[in-house]
Order: structure tokens, then C-alpha cells, then sequence
């Protein structure tokens, strides 16, 4: 249930948008008359700097006016163009997620308060913070290993961050729901739910050993990788609130120069990048959803290095089956499969029809094998394929959405190290063995093993279930033969409650008369 607070800080929030030029840059073609003169009307307010700037400004400097939580949100539904449109999506990608840093002794009394222990016992020296976001701010520090001082990174989590989002996420829920009211067609959206995802995403990123949790889990998955990897956790200097990981020396893949200068192969860095994304992807069904130039290193021994897993995304070996056939049914212009594809899937709602479906699959295909391998983007592709599921009733799958929102990501970096960078190309290696290992002979042979790993599961569970099978028949006959007792207590207890509602329901008898007889006085 929403509180007064949460309708304030709503209108707090639309102000802001107000005063900011937002609202008066929304796209107007599609409104009725009304709205249309609304949004004319909030533009008088708007500040006379924001009109001269571009949405994309705009909406950056009203999320930073409504603080550090806004920014998470805005990051979030950067990955949510579905929710919020292709172009709100590309604005908010553009969010800096650059805060202004807190006090060494609040990032101090964090840690000591985490892990237990004096800063001065963990650290043999701990310095000042060199970065800043939205949840937490990242110190440079030193720890004694095997006699040997060693240089790790320290992220300490904001003091307060998760009440203030906690009351920001109110305002989101009322929002939410607000919209599945009043507009009916966004409910195949399902804002509400979308909300839920991001409360649970966030609670996982400001809970820094589920972040630490994950980049074990991707540094084990990457391990034999080819230029890739991820730094490694220092679990005794982790806790709720902290985390402790290896320090890394490389150049960050925005510094394109700077990369060039260091001598790196910039065309076989995109390669690395989209390759280790796919690995991730389709092999481990696992894998970092924020994966802006800012979170990417290059070390000097050219290992691509990523950092900062607040978010990540998961795929089940269905999702990556439904992925790969897609990819497969573009590249070989098979659209009917692609069509069967999201029916089997249950994607795409039965009652539609399959070959209408296809035809609408064709329209995206067909002009993409007329162009040059090197201009055709997967990112887009997938894309596309989204908004015209949106015609057949697809409801919002957060996993597929998530992926390719961070695939429009990698691809673009790809695309900053080499303008000339063919996806197919540099995918096919990782996509075309995946294929033949999960869609021939050896996926048949896979789905039989794990049919009899579960058939040997349930062979082993079934002297228990016959148990408690032959149990619950015994007590089905005896009530069947007995009729059903209860202990003293039991009926007592009920006696107790069925007295309750007999007194509650007479009160309410008696105030129903008493407001009938009110109303009849009224009109006669």
C-alpha cells in the first residue's frame, strides 16, 4: 500500500522532470489534445537553460538532481527498452554514474562494522577514494600476503543507500501501478513486475558479497578463457558492505589511443570481447550485464579485465536454446523455424498464427542478407526482433531483454575498436560450435543423460514417496470411514473463532441497517 510519502515524493519527481525540460521533450505525435496541451503547459516551467539542451542532457541532469537511487534507476531502465522505449533507453544509457564521494571515516567505520575488525588490522594502508557511484565508492589499499604487500581495491558501500532506495522504490511501485490501472495496454509490459525486478536487482548490487559471489562464479567460468578474465576477491576483506579484490594496472577500453599507443591489437581486442560475451552467454548461461568502456580494462599483457558485477544476467539452457535456433534460422533464412521457435517456447501466445508470424520474421531477415556482413549488427537484429513480437502479444521476457540490451553494449564497443568489425564473423566460432554441440546429435545425447540422471533421482526418492503415499491413504480411508475428528483443543479453538465471526457479522448486519436507514431519511 502507498504511504503520503510516496505521493510526495511523486510529485517531487515530476516537478523535477518539470523544471528540467523533460517532460516538454517527450515525444508529443501520438498524444490526444489534451496531454499535448499538458506537456505545452509544463514547458513554460521548464528552466530557460534546459531548453536550449538536448533530451538526453536534460533527463541526465534531473536524475542527478534527484539523487544517487534515481541514477540506479535510470541505469536499470537503460536495460529496459521495452519498458521505456528505444530512444528513453538510449538517453539513459548515457547516465554517468560519477557521484561525489563520502568520508574516508564513514567508508572506515563501514568496513570495521562489516567485517569486525579495525581497518588498520586489514589494511596496511588504506587511502583516499578514487572513485564514486551511486551505491558505493571505490578506495585504493595494501594488504601483508605471504610477507608480500600487495595493491587491492576496496568498494565500500554508501552509508544510508538502501533506506533511500527503499523509499525511492516506494514512488516506483505507485507509479507501476498507477499505469497498469489506467493504461491498459501497457499491462503486457507488466510494469509492476518490472519494478519487483529492479527492488531484487538492487538489493543483490548493495549487498557486496552477492557481487563478490559473482565474480568468483565468472572468473571459475572464464578461467581457460583467451584474453579474458576478471579480478580476484580477497573473501577474508569481504563482507555485506565491502568488498576486496585484486587491484588491476591496464588502460580502459574508452582510452582508444591510449590502447593503440600500449601496442594492443585493437581488431583482435573486439573479437576477444564479443567471443567472451557469447562464451558467457550460450556455454554458462551466465553473464555481466553491464559491460559499458567504463568496466572494461586492457592489462598490459592485452587480457581483456572486467570489472564492477553489480549486475548480472542469467539464461537457462532453454533461453539459450530459443537464442542460438534464432541466430541459426536467421543466418541459414529459415523464418519458419524461427517462427516455431518462439511457439514452442510458449513466447508468443497459441491463438496466433504461425505463418503470419513468419512472414513478419521475413521482414526483418530478407534485408539483412542484402547488405555487407560487416554492417549487419546482431544487436539490432535481435532488436527488431523484439518490437515486432510486441505485434503477436510476446510478454516481456526480463532475461532476453537484459541480454540484448547488453549485447547493443558490447557490440558498440566492439565497434569503437574497429569500425569495421563483423559480428558474424567474429561470433561464428563460439555461436557455430554451441550449434552443432546443443541442436545435433550431441544435444539428443545430453537430453538423454539428463533424463536419466533425473529418472535415477526419482528412482531414489520413490521408496520415500511410496511411503508417504501409503500413509496419506491410510488417513483418507479412516476419515472416509470415521469422518473427521479433532482434538479437544482444535475444537475448542474453533468454537472460539466461529463466536468471533458470528459477533463480527451481526455488528456488520447492524451497521448495514443503520446506513440504509440514514440514506432513506436523506431521500424522503
Amino acid at each position: 500500500m502507498s504511504t503520503p510519502g510516496a505521493y510526495l515524493r511523486l510529485i517531487r519527481i515530476g516537478w523535477v522532470l518539470v523544471r528540467e525540460g523533460v517532460v516538454s521533450a517527450l515525444p508529443s505525435e501520438d498524444l490526444p489534445a489534451l496531454p499535448k496541451a499538458a506537456q505545452s503547459f509544463a514547458g513554460l516551467f521548464a528552466r530557460r537553460r534546459a531548453r536550449n539542451e538536448d533530451r538526453s542532457d536534460r533527463l541526465a541532469r534531473a536524475i542527478e538532481r534527484l539523487g544517487p537511487s534515481y541514477v540506479k534507476i535510470g541505469q536499470f531502465l537503460a536495460t529496459r527498452p521495452d519498458v521505456v522505449g528505444a530512444d528513453f533507453a538510449e538517453d539513459l544509457s548515457f547516465l554517468q554514474d560519477r557521484m561525489a564521494t563520502f568520508p574516508v571515516a564513514e567508508a572506515r567505520a563501514a568496513i570495521e562494522s562489516s567485517l569486525g575488525r579495525p581497518v588498520a588490522d586489514l589494511y596496511t594502508h588504506f587511502g583516499d577514494p578514487i572513485a564514486a557511484a551511486s551505491i558505493a565508492q571505490v578506495h585504493p589499499a595494501t594488504v601483508m600476503k605471504d610477507g608480500v604487500a600487495q595493491k587491492v581495491a576496496v568498494k565500500v558501500i554508501r552509508p544510508g543507500v538502501r533506506q533511500r532506495f527503499a523509499h525511492d522504490l516506494e514512488a516506483m511501485f505507485l507509479v507501476a501501478g498507477l499505469q497498469e490501472r489506467f493504461l491498459p495496454n501497457s499491462r503486457r509490459l507488466r510494469p509492476v513486475e518490472v519494478t519487483k525486478t529492479l527492488e531484487q536487482t538492487t538489493r543483490i548490487e548493495m549487498d557486496l558479497r552477492l557481487e563478490a559471489a559473482a565474480l568468483s562464479e565468472l572468473g571459475e567460468n572464464a578461467a581457460d578463457d583467451p584474453g579474458f578474465r576478471v579480478p580476484k576477491v580477497d573473501w577474508e576483506r569481504t563482507g555485506r558492505d565491502v568488498v576486496t579484490m585484486e587491484w588491476i594496472d591496464g588502460t580502459k577500453m574508452s582510452d582508444v589511443e591510449g590502447l593503440r599507443a600500449a601496442g594492443h591489437d585493437l581488431d583482435a581486442l573486439a573479437d576477444t570481447l564479443i567471443q567472451s560475451f557469447l562464451r558467457h552467454t550460450l556455454r554458462d548461461g551466465f553473464f555481466h550485464a553491464d559491460m559499458h568502456q567504463g568496466n572494461l580494462f586492457v592489462d598490459p599483457q592485452g587480457m581483456i579485465v572486467a570489472v564492477d558485477f553489480g549486475i548480472v544476467g542469467r539464461l537457462g539452457k532453454k533461453e539459450r536454446r530459443f537464442l542460438a535456433e534464432i541466430l541459426y534460422g536467421f543466418i541459414t533464412r529459415d523464418y519458419r523455424r524461427v517462427a516455431d521457435v518462439h511457439f514452442e517456447a510458449g513466447y508468443v501466445p497459441s491463438h496466433h498464427d504461425v505463418a503470419s508470424f513468419a512472414q513478419a520474421i521475413r521482414a526483418i531477415g530478407e534485408p539483412i542478407h542484402g547488405q555487407p556482413a560487416e554492417t549487419i549488427s546482431m544487436a539490432k537484429l535481435l532488436t527488431l526482433l523484439f518490437e515486432v513480437t510486441q505485434l503477436f502479444d510476446m510478454e516481456t521476457r526480463p532475461e532476453l531483454v537484459m541480454l540484448q540490451k547488453t549485447m547493443v553494449v558490447v557490440e558498440g564497443v566492439a565497434r569503437t575498436l574497429n569500425p569495421r568489425f563483423n559480428m558474424w564473423k567474429a561470433s561464428e566460432p563460439v555461436v557455430g560450435a554451441w550449434i552443432r554441440d546443443n541442436l545435433g546429435p550431441k544435444r539428443i545425447l545430453g537430453d538423454v543423460k539428463e533424463a536419466f540422471h533425473a529418472a535415477v533421482r526419482l528412482a531414489e526418492a520413490a521408496p520415500e514417496i511410496a511411503a508417504k503415499t501409503e500413509k496419506f491413504s491410510r488417513e483418507i480411508t479412516a476419515m472416509a470411514e470415521n469422518g473427521m475428528r479433532f482434538d479437544a483443543q482444535t475444537a475448542e479453538a474453533i468454537g472460539r473463532a466461529e463466536a468471533r465471526h458470528s459477533r463480527s457479522g451481526r455488528v456488520a448486519l447492524w451497521v448495514i441497517a443503520l446506513t440504509l436507514i440514514v440514506i432513506a431519511w436523506r431521500v424522503f
